[in-house]
């Protein structure tokens, strides 16, 4: 099939190169025209594991193509995906301008009966904006042309992205038609040869079912983090207790992992936006709420461990801080907990030296642009030499099994701050590090500070 695919951020260079992969031929369109030239070049924006290689394969056998004109894009195209930004707006709602600018540019430009799929998240309702959007341009246009609306929300998961493209566990379609419903299947059905996963629904339920999907995650992370302060507070291992109600097959081990908080670009957002909607619908979300409430304050228990331990003036103190990316095998920083966590620490006095393979740069020109206190290393080792204590933010890999007695030797003060409960407590005792966890109380080795 021919396909437009407006947006080249996270999720649209993502689909529209996955769909090119399968044989469709693929436009991505952008605004920002150094990104596209960029694209062309095989310079890829962000960090995924598998895309720039399928970028630089289908671009070369002209399945996939960028440009800045959207005209172009929709001269041959038979569907157009939505996969603009929906970032949010100052009361936590999403902030539509960028999906109802595209959907003006449609009506503009179509040629024919055109496909429109919103692939951003995007609240309730937005689907009939989209469609009196174009609507809209058509009517000025004196244009009979017809089109379809269609809701596709995208359950991609940062790290892992190409493989939840080509190889999907579900794929959610809202549609209002049967024409809508023979072509959303014709353009998926070579990823589901061996199954049919494909769920179709009314467009209302699509758009509700990513917020629901990532607000039950996110409020899982959430619960968890709660029962590991108060497993601290009463004298239990969150650890075990994890393992304990895991095991039930009713919950599972899936996102209970006791950490620093959760963060991304679709938790935070998507946790407040149902806020706002069911807020707008006269419905106050009392447990969504508590969600993010509880995120939020995650994120300050590690710099709370910190300051029991050295004290709340850091003047003078140095930190390693390992992890800057809001989760591994990504270089997305957006609402990482290490913003918030080594923002406290600066603000504090201390100074931080901070590694992570793929996000330094995001860090360095973004979201701790300006902090002078920071100081960004080559490896994780090299983050350690005389750094009063080590904190892990992030549970990359080559973090899971570190030599323990090269941190003991290089850190001042053999003392490490854990936010993901990566290792064994008394194994890394054993080499004479304190050692602290999230809801876990502290093991203790012969440590002066």
């Amino acid at each position: 099939m021919r396909v437009a695919v407006v947006g080249t951020g996270y999720v649209g260079l993502v689909t529209g190169t996955c769909f090119a992969e399968m044989g469709n031929t693929v436009w991505c369109v952008d605004v920002n025209e150094a990104k596209i030239n960029a694209l062309k070049k095989g310079i890829i924006p962000i960090y995924e594991p598998g895309l720039s290689e399928m970028v630089e394969r289908n671009y070369a056998s002209h399945s996939l193509n960028f440009t800045t004109d959207i005209a172009e894009a929709l001269e041959t195209s038979e569907i157009a995906f939505i996969a603009v930004g929906t970032p949010m707006g100052e009361d936590g709602s999403a902030d539509l301008q960028y999906v109802l600018s595209v959907a003006k540019s449609i009506g503009i430009h179509m040629k024919r009966h055109m496909y429109v799929v919103d692939k951003s998240t995007v609240p309730v309702g937005t689907s009939e904006k989209v469609r009196v959007a174009i609507q809209k341009e058509l009517n000025k246009r004196n244009s009979t042309l017809s089109f379809d609306v269609i809701s596709n929300p995208e359950f991609l998961k940062e790290g892992s992205a190409i493989a939840d493209c080509m190889k999907p566990d579900r794929v959610v379609i809202g549609v209002d038609s049967e024409r809508a419903e023979a072509a959303m299947r014709e353009l998926y059905k070579p990823y589901f040869m061996n199954n049919d996963n494909l769920i179709f629904m009314d467009i209302p339920s699509a758009e509700m079912t990513k917020y629901a999907a990532n607000s039950m995650l996110a409020t899982k992370i959430s619960f968890m983090n709660e029962i590991s302060n108060i497993c601290e507070r009463v004298g239990a291992d969150v650890n075990k207790v994890r393992r304990g109600i895991g095991s039930d097959k009713r919950i599972g081990f899936s996102f209970i992992y006791p950490g620093c908080g959760y963060g991304g670009s679709c938790f935070p957002k998507d946790v407040q936006a149902l806020i706002r909607t069911a807020e707008s619908f006269g419905y106050e979300s009392k447990l969504l709420q508590s969600v993010e409430d509880v995120n939020k304050a995650q994120k300050e228990v590690l710099v709370r461990k910190v300051k029991e331990k050295f004290g709340d003036d850091l003047s003078g103190r140095t930190f390693a801080v390992w992890g800057l990316a809001f989760k591994p095998d990504t270089d997305d920083m957006r609402e990482s907990p290490a913003i918030t966590i080594i923002s406290e620490l600066t603000c504090a006095g201390a100074r931080v030296k901070a590694y992570d393979p793929k996000a330094v740069k995001e860090a360095r020109e973004c979201y701790l642009k300006g902090n002078d206190k920071v100081e960004y290393c080559d490896s994780k080792y090299e983050a350690l030499k005389d750094a009063d204590a080590l904190i892990l933010i992030t549970e990359w890999k080559e973090f899971r099994s570190p030599d323990f007695y090269e941190i003991a030797r290089l850190l001042k003060n053999p003392v490490l701050f854990d936010g993901r409960n990566q290792y064994d407590m008394k194994r890394v005792a054993e080499y004479g590090i304190e050692y602290h966890q999230i809801g876990v109380r502290s093991i203790s080795s012969e440590v002066t500070i």
